[in-house]
């Protein structure tokens, strides 16, 4: 026993100690950086045990702080004016050990993001679809991943240990064989200053790890008391500003919220910070950080909505706060671009606010706006500076585009720049132009603006269908767009149009595309910063991906030439096409993939990148590699992965090593990368969550943010690089630096010349350095010339019409004036600025319109439906895009009698409004007209009223396989164009029919159920009732003292409740089969019945004769009790109702009749005298009763008259009855024969009114 017990303390024991080593390993909690950039990050998965990772973003546009991390930089969406309000701002997450996500603040935002240069307004194309409004939204919190069963071990699978003696599973090498998953890193953030990959191995790089070690001037400052917080976010405000803002919070992954927060502040560059707490309110709970783009020392906290809905302002950045209250849940912010005050906020119930006095106070603009459909106006373009473009949502499927002052959106004050409805989620104002997309015909039909004039639609190349179309880019006055053609699926070929963005050709095929976290789509390519021209682009070519360049932008593309040596010195041998260097362009949904790429205004030229060398792009063996002079050579720096970032305005680089374990050094280069120098910048090794950089980067100070361990404080390193650099930069320290394209130093029609440092030159750069001196412009060629619209490049390089395209004299422009640019077949690139030489030879040709009959009529109605609605305005938009418009009338023929003409279609932008007054099917033409000429187009409309009802009558019990009529009843009755679905019993499929009459023949005795939907436009109706199929049966009108008619509501439960009150009586009077009786009180006045005897459930014995005969006796009984009056019922106290058998005969009930409705008093006499026949030879000593009617399957047909249906209810037969009907019957035969009625027959109803149920 002592043996067993020592046993298993010792097994719990070695657990206990094993358990406590793996929580003390060091690094154990992720730590991860990111920004809040306009628009909205994707989440982040992380391994909750890996050690200290980073997540960046960049912020904006100078002057913002470059912000550097281990991941991967997403090249995102130019945000619109005004959006980058928290470009400055980073966040900081530590992820602990849970693997809940934390839900992202700005719900459905799929917008991609285009990368934007920190130091200009200029765009990186490596990704997509422009963010649509650009607003603000705060940055989702990084959620833990979902890594707990990852394992990552060294290549040779032995295990890494650090000084200390923790164990770390870490990767080491690249192979295929080598799980690198977990180290990956996503691009997410936007910097320009920074890409990253990772790729860790024990020990320094081979390059670097035996050079003599330099060291940095750094202090370390701890935020104590923030242990437990798991998110920061980070301001610098830069421009000779020397404070620092810092937002820790701790949010709780399982209550999805921040539960605690603090606020730092530093005012002397990061070298100590003082806690803020007590200024905001010690009980207030901070969670996102925002800052003005216009003014940085304009501050806006907002707080935990969940705890309070408030915001703190501060006007002198950061040092004191001002509380106001809101009214609403802000979920993103949009700045103006000029005005500091003046924001837009977006809440979570789609309703959109303004305020002008940095949001002291806040007014509604409007709500049912789409989510970052919202954009301000900009001076110049616009007619007002306060202003708004909205897309507003109108119904289900449509949108509206419309505009309107600020502090007055109501009806009256809105404007309709487009006058019909758009596609949900297609408005895009970005520059000079408005994008929409508009449904004809039921396809989607792109729009533009340009310079907020009318819309025209967007002309690509003819048999391009477009699946999906992006706005790339609306730099240098020009539209670059993606399209994913109807064959294409992780592919988009890329469009370049001329200044309007009009029109669209071909700038480069299958480029290769992904969608981001988010669900964005993400394209590859890449515009280089410094050098108009020139792009990176990733392609598709026989199923592989290489990268291509391009200098002058799309026009002639080619591969990127590999490195001719590696960084050991060893010759690489690699030759085009076959093997070349591969390039990192795109963001990928896998968080921990790497590459990314990097360029800069301040270093003309360089380019840093991390990608391969072989037959295609790959994700292993990646490395990091640089050029100097824009892509034409390379040269590779790493072996494993840096995150590498530029410094003293490009004029040195900083690079820090990717690895999961603590670090000392970080590298400087000062001769572009081909040499790097190892400083330490700390004391004692820290875990690297990310690199914080002074916007501008004048005075050469960044921190670092870490921990020592998983279990300290937020450690900030402040690194100040000003020891360095010895002197300010002359004109002796620079030289002369010239753009070419593999020799050819003509690029984009100039000779570009640039001034450069000096390689080891240690100097510092002032911002207005790096100058670019340019020389005269290059004589044009036929290579400065790109195919114009309609046209393709041929073999021998020259542009000719495509076999779709018949060139006109004439063109769109002659539509307003009264000269056009006829073509050559060339277009010169807009940025391209070559004089003479060709230039009269390929350029447009201005001549004067001439007159032409006019052509390409269209005509379509402002929703893009063929359906208008009674009694209310249609709008019918006519374009035409051939012919003089100054010259050419229009006439629009309505097609109820009313016409209208125009003496020009320019007097038409804003549509033609028509209102119809009948409903109908009308045609509506256009016809324009001039003096050589006419073109004419025609639309059938059908103008409808809406549906109230639709009413479905059939008689409630028929004969089996005999054809019954059903027929349909409308409210109103005159709707116009209506289609009918039928289900009959539990058919899938209906029958459908234009008409409200279906006959149709039951096969089967019992219940059946027939339902009818009434469709008029997109308003739908339904009816359902239930039929009971008989072979015979036997019924009669009845009908109701007329005090019943005064109490009728007309409504369907009520006629069921009178018809089961009735059946009850007649039950209990005549002591028939409840199951055998079937009452329905037939729709209007006077109010009437029909009931109906039907055959019991149980098959009698004997033939049909007997079987008449029974109901024969049962019908005699029913109309002896009706004549006697003993049917009756009490309505209500003081109301007794009769019921009579009437004199006239029901219309029969079968319908096998092809004649309609015609002769039907006729057949009914003959019916009834058939049947008086039939009885009498079969009953011929008794007397026949008026009224009674006995329906087989074997009557002749007959003509059916229609009767509205009432459904009856079928009261239960008493358990006790023991008598059959015919019993019954008997019985009252015989007590009839003595004069007298069963005693129960003089039961009287009780006075309390029917229970309605």
């Amino acid at each position: 026993m002592e043996t067993r017990l020592g046993h298993w303390l010792l097994i719990i024991f070695s657990k206990w100690i094993w358990l406590f080593t793996l929580t003390s390993i060091p690094g154990g909690t992720k730590a991860e950086l990111l920004c809040i950039p306009s628009c909205q990050q994707p989440l982040i998965k992380a391994l909750p045990r890996e050690l200290s990772e980073l997540d960046l973003a960049n912020f904006g546009e100078a002057p913002t702080k470059d912000l550097v991390g281990f991941t991967d930089w997403s090249p995102g969406a130019k945000p619109a004016d005004g959006a980058d309000e928290k470009h400055n701002v980073a966040e900081l997450t530590a992820s602990e050990e849970s693997s809940s996500e934390v839900p992202p603040r700005l719900e459905g935002n799929n917008a991609s993001c285009l990368e934007k240069d920190a130091s200009k307004d200029r765009h990186k194309l490596s990704g997509s679809k422009v963010s649509p409004g650009s607003a603000s939204s705060p940055a989702a919190a990084l959620s833990p991943g979902e890594g707990n069963e990852t394992e990552n071990r060294t290549g040779d699978g032995e295990d890494n240990t650090d000084e200390n003696g923790a164990q770390f599973d870490v990767t080491v090498g690249l192979d295929e064989e080598t799980d690198v998953a977990g180290w990956r890193r996503t691009r997410r953030a936007r910097s320009a200053e920074t890409w990253s990959g990772f790729r860790p191995e024990d020990g320094e790089d081979a390059s670097v790890s035996d050079q003599e070690e330099f060291e940095l001037s750094s202090s370390t400052f701890a935020l104590t008391g923030d242990t437990a917080h798991n998110q920061a976010m980070v301001h610098w405000s830069g421009q000779n500003s020397s404070v620092i803002l810092m937002l820790t919070k701790y949010y709780d992954f399982n209550s999805g919220r921040v539960t605690e927060s603090s606020l730092w502040r530093s005012t002397d560059y990061g070298t100590t910070y003082e806690k803020l707490n007590e200024k905001v309110g010690p009980k207030t709970i901070l969670s996102y950080l925002y800052v003005s783009p216009n003014n940085k020392r304009k501050i806006m906290l907002l707080t935990d909505p969940e705890v309070e809905s408030s915001l703190l302002i501060s006007l002198d950045e950061g040092a004191t706060y001002q509380k106001h209250s809101l009214a609403f849940d802000i979920l993103s912010l949009l700045f103006h671009p000029e005005q500091e005050d003046w924001i837009l906020a977006y809440s979570h119930d789609q309703k959109l606010y303004v305020s002008v006095e940095f949001g002291k106070r806040w007014q509604l603009v409007h709500d049912g706006v789409i989510p970052n459909r919202f954009y301000w106006s900009r001076m110049g373009l616009d007619k007002e500076q306060g202003m708004i473009h909205l897309e507003i949502s109108v119904s289900d499927g449509r949108s509206q585009y419309i505009t309107c002052k600020l502090q007055n959106c109501s009806d009256g004050n809105k404007a309709k720049p487009f006058p019909g409805f758009i596609i949900p989620n297609s408005l895009v104002v970005q520059d000079e132009y408005v994008f929409i997309q508009v449904p004809v015909g039921g396809q989607s039909v792109h729009y533009v603006s340009y310079k907020r004039n009318a819309f025209y639609p967007m002309k690509l190349p003819k048999y391009t269908l477009p699946k999906d179309l992006q706005i790339i880019s609306t730099d240098d006055n020009q539209v670059v767009a993606a399209i994913q053609d109807w064959h294409q699926n992780d592919s988009y070929n890329l469009y370049m149009s001329e200044s309007r963005g009009l029109f669209f050709t071909l700038m480069l095929e299958n480029a290769v595309s992904s969608r981001g976290p988010e669900g964005n789509v993400m394209i590859d390519l890449y515009e280089v910063a410094g050098i108009k021209g020139v792009f990176l682009s990733n392609k598709v070519v026989e199923n592989q991906v290489k990268t291509y360049i391009t200098y002058n932008k799309g026009r002639n593309w080619r591969l990127l030439q590999a490195p001719t040596t590696d960084l050991q010195g060893n010759q690489v041998f690699c030759e085009q096409p076959s093997c070349s260097l591969h390039l990192h362009l795109h963001v990928s949904e896998n968080p921990y993939t790497s590459g990314n790429i990097v360029s800069k205004d301040s270093a003309p030229g360089v380019i840093i990148a991390s990608g391969v060398v072989g037959p295609e792009l790959t994700s292993n063996n990646v490395s990091i590699f640089i050029t100097s002079d824009a892509g034409n050579s390379w040269r590779e720096v790493f072996q494993e992965e840096y995150s590498v970032f530029f410094l003293n305005q490009g004029g040195s680089l900083v690079a820090i090593r990717h690895t999961p374990l603590p670090i000392r050094h970080i590298w400087l280069s000062f001769d572009e990368g081909r040499n790097w120098d190892k400083y330490s910048f700390t004391s004692s090794p820290l875990y690297v969550d990310g690199v914080l950089g002074e916007p501008g980067e004048d005075t050469l100070i960044m921190t670092i943010f870490g921990h020592f361990s998983h279990r300290s404080e937020w450690q900030l390193v402040k690194t100040d690089f000003r020891s360095i650099f010895q002197h300010r930069c002359t004109s002796a320290d620079y030289m002369t630096w010239q753009l070419h394209n593999e020799g050819d130093v003509c690029i984009m029609g100039m000779k570009r010349m640039f001034q450069k440092l000096k390689a080891n030159v240690l100097c510092v750069k002032a911002r207005n350095q790096y100058i670019s001196q340019m020389s005269d412009s290059c004589p044009c060629t036929e290579a400065d010339f790109e195919c114009d619209y309609g046209f393709i490049r041929q073999i021998d390089g020259s542009c000719a019409p495509a076999f779709w395209f018949v060139p006109t004299p004439t063109s769109r422009d002659c539509i307003t004036g009264d000269s056009f640019l006829n073509t050559t077949g060339y277009r010169r690139a807009l940025s391209n600025n070559c004089t003479e030489g060709t230039l009269l030879k390929y350029s447009p040709r201005r001549q004067k319109c001439p007159t032409q009959a006019p052509r390409g009529l269209q005509l379509f109605t402002s929703d893009g439906t063929l359906v208008a609605t009674l009694e209310k305005n249609v709008t019918f938009l006519i374009f035409l895009e051939e012919g003089l418009g100054s010259m050419t009338s229009i006439t629009v023929d309505f097609g109820d009698g009313t016409a209208i003409s125009y003496v020009n279609i320019s007097s038409i932008d804003d549509g033609v409004k028509h209102i119809y007054s009948k409903v109908g099917i009308y045609q509506v033409s256009a016809t324009a007209t001039n003096a050589l000429g006419s073109d004419r187009v025609i639309l059938y409309l059908h103008v409808s009223c809406q549906l109230e009802q639709v009413h479905l009558s059939a008689p409630s019990v028929i004969v089996k396989n005999k054809a019954v009529s059903l027929t349909t009843v409308l409210r109103p009755s005159n709707v116009g164009t209506v289609s009918y679905y039928w289900w009959f019993n539990n058919k899938t499929e209906p029958v459908v029919t234009l008409v409200g009459v279906k006959s149709f023949t039951f096969s089967e005795e019992g219940s059946h159920t027939v339902t009818v939907q009434a469709a008029v436009g997109n308003i739908v109706h339904e009816d359902q009732i239930t039929l009971a199929v008989y072979d015979y049966f036997w019924s009669h009108v009845l009908a109701f003292s007329s005090n019943l008619d005064e109490l009728n509501p007309g409504v369907s439960e009520w006629r069921e409740d009178i018809g089961r009150v009735v059946k009850s009586n007649m039950v209990q009077v005549t002591g028939i089969n409840e199951e055998q009786l079937l009452v329905t009180v037939l729709p209007g006045l006077p109010t009437t019945a029909e009931i109906f005897i039907v055959p019991e459930k149980k098959p009698r014995d004997g033939g049909m004769d007997e079987k008449w005969a029974h109901l024969d006796q049962l019908s005699q009984v029913l109309l002896s009790a009706l004549n006697q009056d003993l049917i009756q019922f009490t309505l209500k106290p003081g109301v007794q109702v009769n019921v009579y058998a009437t004199q006239l005969s029901p219309a029969p009930l079968v319908d096998s009749s092809d004649s309609g409705h015609s002769g039907t008093a006729v057949i009914m006499l003959v019916s009834v005298v058939l049947m008086s026949l039939a009885v009498f030879v079969i009953y011929k000593f008794k007397r026949k009763i008026p009224g009674i009617n006995t329906y087989t399957a074997e009557q002749p047909d007959k003509e059916q008259e229609v009767i509205p249906t009432v459904t009856s209810i079928d009261v239960p037969n008493p358990e006790g009855d023991k008598l059959t009907s015919l019993d019954h019957v008997d019985v009252q035969l015989d007590s009839k024969g003595r004069g007298y009625l069963p005693s129960h027959t003089a039961i009287k109803l009780s006075d309390e009114a029917p229970r309605v149920f």
